[in-house]
């Protein structure tokens, strides 16, 4: 992941490449780095040079030093929106519609982008996260798939190439993580669900293999108002299900 410092061996210049690592999201909130001897041989500069750098991005607040832990990147991912605002929508589950639609058009480009500039790495850790969905499809482990499906999104989002993108989306899949909008179980629930989440994962990681932007776009859109759509149906399912429960039979 580093690599020696090839012109002036300053503590800027280690900045400047730890930044970058962050930046582009190859280092993440929570990662530790090296330990101090490793990392200033694997920079190719001192201990005190590597010792001001680290000094520099903590103030930059960029890293943080645990006290016998280590250090590590703190924690970059701020808030999409803010507590009231979260409470806010919570309350008024008509804003739920303005989140797919944002979620819709952000990750159909990411997709589309992700079709174009996807590594082979990243191709590779798509269809490694689909041979885990399948896995744990089998295996019937609801929780897992979950957790692979936030990982999905987010292996998406960084095969996009596109910085800020990637730590919007990143923002944005930390409330899906925390079942900020929906219930994510609710949806499981659905006869055919996880099977068509399966099969639209599959398709859109089919569609960035072969570099088709538009087929990305289109498929990552698809999943996004058939997720709207099934928890509409779920939703008003239970409502139906809750008056239903209220109408007591007579009784002579």
């Amino acid at each position: 992941m580093f690599r020696p410092v090839n012109h002036q061996k300053t503590a800027l210049a280690a900045v400047e490449q730890i930044e970058d690592l962050i930046l582009k999201g190859v280092l993440r909130s929570g990662d530790r780095l090296p330990a101090e001897r490793d990392l200033a041989e694997q920079l190719a500069v001192s201990r005190p040079v590597l010792r001001d750098a680290l000094k520099l991005l903590e103030e930059r607040e960029l890293i943080e030093a645990r006290r016998g832990g280590g250090t590590f990147v703190a924690d970059l991912i701020g808030p999409i929106f803010s507590e009231a605002i979260i409470q806010l929508i919570s309350r008024h589950p008509s804003a739920k519609s303005d989140y797919f639609e944002f979620r819709r058009g952000i990750e159909g480009q990411a997709a589309a982008l992700a079709a174009d500039r996807a590594a082979p790495s990243d191709v590779k850790r798509l269809d490694d996260i689909i041979s885990q969905m399948n896995a744990a499809h089998e295996a019937g482990d609801r929780k897992a798939e979950s957790l692979l499906d936030v990982a999905f999104h987010h292996a998406v989002g960084e095969a996009a190439h596109n910085v800020v993108m990637l730590h919007t989306l990143r923002s944005c899949y930390r409330l899906l993580e925390n079942g900020v909008f929906y219930d994510r179980g609710r949806l499981y629930h659905q006869p055919t669900a996880r099977v068509d989440l399966l099969a639209q994962h599959a398709a859109i990681a089919d569609a960035i293999r072969s570099g088709n932007a538009e087929a990305a776009r289109r498929a990552s859109e698809d999943h996004i108002d058939y997720v709207q759509k099934a928890l509409a149906t779920a939703e008003d399912l239970d409502q139906r299900e809750y008056l239903a429960g209220l109408r007591k039979p007579k009784t002579d």
